[in-house]
C-alpha cells in the first residue's frame, strides 16, 4: 500500500515537469530558475532510486522516479541553455 502512494507523490511531482520544461524552452530566459533548486531535486530522486535498489525493493515505482529524474534533467539543460541566451543577449 505504501508504494501506491509513494507513486501517486512522484505522479503528482511528475505531472509538473513537463509544465516547467515547456515554460523554460519556450521563455528562452533562465530569469527565475535556480540552477541549486533544480540540482537537489535531480539528487533527490537519485537518491530515491539508490534506495529502492539498496533496500532490494525494485518495482515499477523505481520507473516514475527514473522519468521525474530525466525530466528534471532535460528541465536543468534547457536551464544551462538558457543561461546562455541570457549571457548573449546583454
Amino acid at each position: 500500500m505504501a508504494e501506491i502512494f509513494e507513486m501517486f507523490m512522484l505522479i503528482c511531482f511528475g505531472l509538473s515537469w513537463p509544465v516547467s520544461i515547456i515554460k523554460s524552452y519556450t521563455a528562452r530566459s533562465a530569469k527565475g530558475k535556480s540552477r541549486f533548486f533544480l540540482l537537489l531535486i535531480l539528487f533527490g530522486y537519485i537518491f530515491g532510486i539508490i534506495a529502492k535498489l539498496i533496500s532490494g525493493s525494485i518495482t515499477y515505482v523505481i520507473a516514475f522516479y527514473a522519468l521525474n529524474c530525466l525530466m528534471t534533467l532535460i528541465d536543468l539543460m534547457l536551464y544551462i541553455r538558457n543561461r546562455r541566451l541570457d549571457k548573449s543577449s546583454i
